[in-house]
């Protein structure tokens, strides 16, 4: 008595071959399972700003965005702001020099508020705000009194983990 026919078992192998391929493709693309990861970092100064603010101020960004969950992870630290920081803010789609075309993305809760100060948290990002992000196209600044519109700038630069 014949179990199997020959249809039955190169389909078989088939099916096994493509489970095999999907599932080395996603291994591939990360080594956790929970989608690609990439490092996001940005140095931010008053000579990023448009137009050029003078001030020895000056910031840094590091964090993690997770492009599966789509949940970006920041910290902003800075000092020298000619007064207390009252709003930290991702701004985007706008290339390296450009402000205006920029809009406001998230406000971000400032965590350790001052002259030197930190912003620490996370958000969801939207598709669009993920492609954004990805292209290059998303800065953030640090605003205070002296300085509504931003002391601060930096370009946020995205790298595969």
């Amino acid at each position: 008595m014949k179990l199997f026919s020959k249809a039955a078992v190169l389909g078989l192998l088939a099916g096994s071959a493509l489970f095999v391929t999907s599932c080395s493709k996603e291994d591939s693309t990360n080594n956790n399972g929970s989608g690609q990861m990439y490092t996001i970092s940005g140095s931010g100064s008053g000579t990023q700003v448009v137009p050029v603010v003078s001030t020895t101020a000056t910031s840094n960004l590091t964090g993690t965005f997770n492009s599966t969950t789509n949940v970006l992870q920041y910290n902003i630290t800075w000092t020298g702001l000619a007064s207390t920081a009252n709003a930290v803010r991702f701004f985007g789609p706008a290339a390296t020099g450009v402000n205006a075309a920029g809009s406001a993305q998230f406000d971000l809760g400032i965590s350790t508020p001052g002259v030197a100060g930190a912003a620490t948290g996370t958000v969801t990002l939207n598709a669009q705000q993920e492609s954004d992000l990805l292209a290059g196209n998303w800065y953030y600044t640090i605003s205070n009194a002296t300085y509504a519109t931003g002391e601060v700038r930096g370009q946020v630069v995205t790298a595969v983990q």
